[in-house]
């Protein structure tokens, strides 16, 4: 199960995006952090973030 969480990022945010899909996790992160916070992480980088919390 790949997730994304917004506070792990240093935001003060209680979304999070789980799925068994990581395209879809990628895809809710992305969408999320940039119309909310701004900031657009490319898909690369999101993929990091998930590989390395596993």
């Amino acid at each position: 199960m790949a997730k994304l969480v917004c506070r792990d990022y240093g935001f003060d945010c209680e979304f999070v995006s789980e799925a068994d899909d990581i395209a879809k996790v990628i895809v809710e992160y992305s969408k999320h952090s940039l119309d909310e916070h701004g900031i657009e992480y490319s898909k690369e980088a999101l993929m990091q973030f998930i590989l390395r919390k596993g």
